[in-house]
Parts: C-alpha cells; sequence; structure tokens
C-alpha cells in the first residue's frame, strides 16, 4: 500500500479503465482547462495545480493503458496509488459492467487498498431516453464493493464535473471514510470513538463530563483557529438536544453528544472536520498517534533493557486506583477495558501478553499484574509501551517514562544489577516440565495433561525480596525445536538476565539432554561476549529419580562452577524458593557464569599468553637497564683514563 501523503508529497491518483472510456481525456481537461483534440494513447505522469483544491495539496495523476502488453506495468502503478479513479463510458454500458467482472475484482487480487473514486466518462453520450439515475446503478456495486469511496458522472467535452473527479479522490485520501465510519452499521468505527473519547478528557479540563461554553470555545480555537459565537454554541447544543437529549446536560456538551456531532458531520460528508480533529491531537490516517507525540526509536546495545521510571510507576498506581471502581484491588475484565478505552484498542489482548500475569478467581488483574503487565510491554516494546501510556493520559515528556539500563557486562564487572525487571529464558528438552514452571508462576493450576509448546510464551510477576521490596521476573519458555534458530543470532542471548534450563528428574535422556542445552548455550555466550548466569531446575521431583541422578546432577554443576540443581514439583506445589532464587542470581550476575570444557582452554591459553608476556616484558626490561648499566660504566671508564 503507498505511503500516505503529507503537504509536502504530492496525492498520487491512478486512473485505469477500459480501453476509449475516456481516460486521457479527463485528465488533460482538468489540467488544462481545455477539451484535447488529439489525445496521445497514455499520457506522461500530470501534476495538478495546488490551488486547485482546498487542502492545498498537489495531486499526481497517472494514466494507464489497458492493453494486455502493458497488464505488468498497470499492476505497478496501481500498487504505488493513494487512490484509483475507475473509468467507465456513460454511453457503453458494457464498460460499467467490466467494473464489477473485472477491474474492481483485479484491484483485490493485487491487495490494492486504496479509496476508488468511480467516473463515468462521456456523460454528453449518453442516451437520456434510456436514462437511470446514478444511485441505482451504482447502489448494487457499491454494497459488493466497499472500498468505493465515491461516485461521480462527468464530461471532458461539455466541461462537467472534471475538476471534481480529482477533489473527491484526493478528499478520499486526506479524509478518508474508511477508519472513521462503517457504512453497513452507520456508526462511528470504535477505532474513532476511542481517540475522540481521548480529545474529549483532554478537553474537558474541570473534569465535570462536560465541555462547558469555553472549554467548547478553547477546542473550536485550536482545532480551527477561529472561535466560536455564542449564538453558534447554542446552535450546536440545540441541534444535538433535539436529536440525543443526553448529549448535553446542566455543565455543557457531553462525550455522547460529542460523538454524535462527529457522527453527524461524516454522515453529512463533512469528513475533513473530523479528520481536522483528529490530526490537531497527532492522529494519523490510522487513528493512531503519530511518532512526533511519542517516544523516538532508543538506542541501546543488545545486553541494555528499558524499564518504566518511577515517575510512570506513580502515574500507573493513580490509573490502577481511579478504574478500580469496585475497590476490591484488582481490575475486572470491564474496568480494563475502561483503562483502554482511550487507546486504539487494548494491548493485552493477544500474545505475547494475553494471560501472561497472574488473574484472581474472577479474572480480575491486580495492581502487581498489571504492573507486570507494563514491565512486559516495555521491555518487550518500549515505543508501543510509552504510545499507550499516552493514550491513557500521561502528559509528561514520554522520554521520562523510561529508563535505558546499564550494560550487562557492567553488572558483571560491579558484581551486582540495579535492575528492577529480569528477564529469564527457560530452556530444556520437550516434555521436561516448561511450561508447568511458568503457569505455577502466575498461580495456575497443575495440569497431568501434557500440551506442547510450539511458539515461545511469556509469563510475568513479581518478587518479593528480602528487604520488602519487588522485582520484575519475566519468564521466556523457549521451545526445543526453537533454540537452533534463536542461537543462530549471536546477540541472542544480550536480552537474557538469567537462564534455566529445566529436565525431568526421572528420566536420565531428559538431564541428558539439558545439559547439553547448558553446554550449547554457555558456549554461546563465551564465543560472542553475552555469559549470562545459569540455574539447573530438576522438575518432576515427586517421580522417582533415575539411578546415580544425584551425583550425575551434582557432578556437572560442579564441573561447571554454577549452584546445584534445584528440585521442584509443580504437582505437589513445591517450588523450593525457586523463583527468589532466580532474582537473586540475576542480581549478582557475576557467580552463576558456567564455564564449559572449551572455555577453560581458553582462559588456560589467555593465562599462558599473559604470563608469556610479562616474562617478555620483564626480559625486556632487565635489558634495558642492563643497556643503561653498561652505558654508565663505560663512561665512567672513559672519563677516569
Amino acid at each position: 500500500m503507498a505511503t500516505k501523503p503529507t503537504p509536502e508529497k504530492a496525492v498520487r491518483i491512478v486512473v485505469a479503465g477500459d480501453r476509449g472510456t475516456g481516460k486521457s481525456s479527463l485528465i488533460i481537461t482538468a489540467a488544462a482547462e481545455n477539451f484535447p483534440t488529439n489525445v496521445p494513447p497514455v499520457l506522461p505522469p500530470t501534476r495538478l495545480p495546488e490551488d486547485m483544491f482546498p487542502d492545498r495539496v498537489p495531486v499526481m495523476v497517472i494514466d494507464t493503458s489497458s492493453s494486455l502488453e502493458n497488464r505488468g506495468k498497470l499492476a505497478e502503478e496501481l500498487k504505488k496509488a493513494d487512490a484509483v479513479v475507475l473509468t467507465y463510458a456513460c454511453d457503453q454500458p458494457s464498460t460499467l459492467d467490466r467494473l464489477s467482472t473485472f477491474w474492481l475484482p483485479e484491484l483485490r487480487r493485487l491487495e490494492v487498498n486504496v479509496p476508488v473514486i468511480v467516473a463515468g466518462c462521456k456523460l454528453d453520450l449518453r442516451d437520456e431516453q434510456q436514462a437511470v439515475s446514478l444511485e441505482q446503478v451504482m447502489s448494487p456495486i457499491m454494497q459488493e464493493f466497499r472500498e468505493i469511496e465515491t461516485c461521480i458522472e462527468c464530461s471532458a467535452y461539455k466541461h462537467i464535473q472534471i475538476p471534481e473527479v480529482f477533489y473527491y479522490s484526493q478528499k478520499a485520501v486526506l479524509h478518508p471514510t474508511a477508519p472513521l465510519f462503517d457504512q453497513e452499521r452507520q456508526t462511528l468505527k470504535p477505532r474513532c470513538v476511542r481517540a475522540l473519547k481521548r480529545i474529549f478528557i483532554l478537553c474537558d479540563h474541570d473534569r465535570d463530563g462536560a465541555l462547558s461554553d469555553a472549554e467548547l470555545n478553547d477546542f473550536q480555537v485550536k482545532c480551527f483557529n477561529a472561535p466560536l459565537q455564542p449564538s453558534e454554541i447554542v446552535g450546536v447544543k440545540r441541534v444535538v438536544q433535539d436529536k440525543l437529549p443526553e448529549g448535553v446536560n446542566e455543565h455543557g456538551l457531553t462525550l455522547a453528544g460529542f460523538l454524535f456531532l462527529h457522527a453527524l458531520f461524516i454522515e453529512k460528508g463533512r469528513l475533513e472536520t473530523t479528520w481536522t480533529v483528529l490530526r490537531k491531537f497527532g492522529y494519523n490516517n490510522e487513528i493512531r498517534l503519530i511518532s512526533d507525540h511519542l517516544l523516538p526509536e532508543i538506542k541501546r546495545t543488545p545486553d541494555q533493557s528499558v524499564e518504566l521510571t518511577s515517575e510512570a510507576v506513580d502515574f500507573l498506581r493513580g490509573v490502577f486506583t481511579t478504574f478500580d471502581v469496585d475497590g476490591d484491588d484488582a481490575l475486572n475484565e470491564q474496568e480494563l477495558e475502561d483503562v483502554f478505552s482511550t487507546a486504539p484498542e487494548s494491548p493485552w489482548s493477544e500474545a505475547p501478553y494475553a494471560n501472561a500475569a497472574e488473574t484472581n478467581a474472577l479474572g480480575g488483574l491486580s495492581f502487581d499484574g498489571f504492573m507486570s503487565q507494563w514491565a512486559l510491554m516495555t521491555l518487550l516494546n518500549p515505543v508501543l509501551s510509552v504510545e499507550y501510556l499516552v493514550y491513557i493520559g500521561y502528559v509528561g515528556d514520554p522520554s521520562s517514562a523510561v529508563r535505558v539500563t546499564r550494560k550487562r557486562r557492567v553488572d558483571r564487572k560491579k558484581q551486582h544489577s540495579d535492575r528492577n525487571v529480569f528477564q529469564c529464558f527457560v530452556f530444556g528438552p520437550k516434555e521436561s516440565g516448561k511450561s508447568s514452571l511458568l503457569d505455577s508462576f502466575v498461580g495456575r493450576p497443575f495440569s497431568e495433561v501434557y500440551t506442547p509448546t510450539t511458539e515461545e510464551r511469556y509469563t510475568v510477576n513479581m518478587v518479593d525480596q528480602p528487604d520488602g521490596t519487588k522485582k520484575t521476573l519475566i519468564l521466556r519458555e523457549i521451545p526445543e525445536d526453537a533454540i537452533e534458530k534463536l542461537l543462530a543470532n549471536k546477540e541472542a542471548l544480550g536480552a537474557c538476565d538469567m537462564a534455566v534450563f529445566v529436565h525431568d528428574s526421572s528420566k536420565e535422556a531428559s538431564w541428558i539432554r539439558a545439559t547439553e542445552l547448558l553446554v550449547q548455550v554457555a558456549s554461546h555466550g563465551e564465543t560472542n561476549g553475552y555469559e549470562v548466569p545459569c540455574l539447573i531446575v530438576a522438575a518432576k521431583d515427586d517421580l522417582e529419580p533415575y539411578p546415580n541422578a544425584i551425583e550425575a546432577l551434582t557432578g556437572v554443576s560442579q564441573d561447571m562452577g554454577i549452584q546445584a540443581p534445584i528440585p521442584i514439583s509443580t504437582k505437589l506445589g513445591d517450588f523450593n524458593n525457586v523463583f527468589k532464587r532466580i532474582v537473586a542470581a540475576a542480581e549478582h550476575p557475576h557467580l552463576s557464569i558456567p564455564e564449559t570444557e572449551a572455555g577453560k582452554t581458553r582462559k588456560q591459553y589467555h593465562r599462558l599468553v599473559n604470563r608469556s608476556l610479562m616474562v617478555v616484558s620483564v626480559g625486556a626490561a632487565v635489558a634495558i637497564v642492563g643497556l643503561a648499566a653498561y652505558r654508565v660504566y663505560a663512561t665512567r671508564k672513559n672519563s677516569s683514563s
């Protein structure tokens, strides 16, 4: 789909249709204001002047050929279009039929998702005795093809409605109907309602749920650079009150009335009014805030993460309290929907956020769960996180909402991490208990039914600390089949604060595979400079261990210089403080980094090289001192003689 035009960029309109339907005559007459006597088969790109249209945005019109040999070029031009004008000839009914049998299906096949304007050319040649209204002709086609924005009849020869064809085309691009209005239901679309609700709240300075006359006037000046006269304000409110009594109350225009007015503007074809309002408040054609109002892309190294600042946390604490209407210290489904009712949609309805945090028995999200979700979104997509903070009312500088942590290699040198959010990668063979570990972390009951994990998934929760504070822990499950792809990226472990290797303690094969994965991950870290602390988790401790399991487990952990495996049983609810131990290891990242045999060999080699260099350095120093002493001795000998 073509990039949406800006005032500096011309709207690109492609004119297509059957041969002989008047495409070139339409374009020349619009540009030169004269009907052409000699028309070339295909015109070069034609720029219409800015002052031809109210928005003063230039229009570039592209003529096309419908011949089979030029079909590739036609498809190329259509895919670059901001809008498409499809022509038919009013005196040739077969060309009208071709719109629904060929041209409109062809646009869909090519995935050209832009507004379509249907232009009936050669109006002057139509047989008036067989004339039917444009509405009768086009209504069935427009019902089937909702991408048609406008239909218009014109005549280049008689100069009838030629500029209007391109005015409506430009308007469809600059002020599109589709994002705002559902033609079938005749209602504002949800994303439009949410944006207008946010704008209403921003303009309701006294927070009384209505726009007073003064607030309405401020809104008018901000959006349209002109105040409303008192009589105009009275008139606006009267129109609303006549059609929607709850649209006005003793304080002024309510949200219902504000939304009603915009629906009315759109129904009357005044889409530019609503678009002007949306754009004044920073929205683009997808009804999302443009980057100028948001956080710029954050520059950071792979081993740096992003967290919310205390300022953002305090703001979200206030949001939680405000929307916890029933005061049960949890946000139920409706309350959470209300939190995001001024955003394009809820950001947590799909993976990786759906079902990532702990909920209570009624499905409510506690404050810890609420903040855990924000921490996860900020870590994975800080720009999106800040965008949603702004949607729900954060008015500070967007950059004040997040902080970039220091590099993990610095944490290792300082032997401590100052992060509040840790991401733990969970590795292990199939059926080892990885998913049960993640589920137990967010309070889900143990299930006997094995369901293989095919995609990465996350759970997130707060972990209490000995000093009374909380840290956020994010568990990221890596399916066994996805490990090779993950480690193909040299920087894959940059985002990993902690790696946990889960195995079924009743199966020797599971332990062997988990050990192989541990060595693989440790080697990757050693090779690429992203060493990570590691822990081994011996899951299914309620089952009989395989012979010599304890000796094997202890031996490997001792050889690699990490803690002894942590036995747990999610079935029995015995977790052996595993989550606190994961956080403790992540906080002191220098203590639990495993060493492979290859890593030890490399270290020994580096020590030998360093010792050799030291011997060379000492030898060189002795030689230099000796040379200096010889020179002194020689000088004295010469002077005495």
